[in-house]
């Protein structure tokens, strides 16, 4: 796998492995008819193409020619000092390759002002949480609440 720019020709990929993991992951925590809105909504075609062209981010992908295995979306904020990843999904079949770290690096490579990268994840995801200790993330005091569960905000500082 290569981390690259994600383009418009990898949309229809991008949405495929996002609907994939997405069902994998959280049909269990919110069930499949929840899961199926929540990626028809936030991860339809004109939804990731809005992300292309997003100022102060970086849209990635993970390619090996033949397939895309994973995609990470981290947008600056803070006047660039602190990132934010607002995604971070491996297909499952490729899942515990390394495809994960080699995205988090590339977002990482890509704001050197960054001082620190924070982010959200569902607490009932233990995979998910897991892998973002085994990168140096540590929890942030107090989680946060959505509609649909708890989830927890992560950080890890940077430089």
């Amino acid at each position: 796998m290569f981390v690259r720019t994600a383009s418009e020709r990898d949309l229809a990929a991008i949405r495929s492995l996002l609907v994939e993991t997405w069902h994998a992951t959280y049909d269990e925590i919110y069930g499949p008819a929840r899961v199926t809105e929540i990626t028809d909504e936030c991860h339809s075609i004109s939804a990731l193409r809005a992300r292309l062209t997003c100022p102060n981010s970086e849209f990635l992908v993970a390619d090996n020619g033949k397939e895309i295995g994973g995609v990470a979306f981290a947008v600056a904020e803070d006047g660039g000092a602190t990132v934010v990843l607002r995604q971070l999904y491996v297909l499952p079949r490729q899942q515990g390759r390394g495809i994960g770290g080699m995205l988090l690096d590339e977002v990482i490579e890509s704001f050197p002002e960054g001082r620190a990268i924070r982010l959200e994840v569902e607490s009932a995801n233990g995979r998910a949480v897991a892998f973002y200790e085994g990168q140096g993330f540590v929890a942030r005091r107090g989680a946060t609440q959505d509609t649909d569960g708890g989830t927890m905000v992560m950080e890890r500082a940077l430089g």
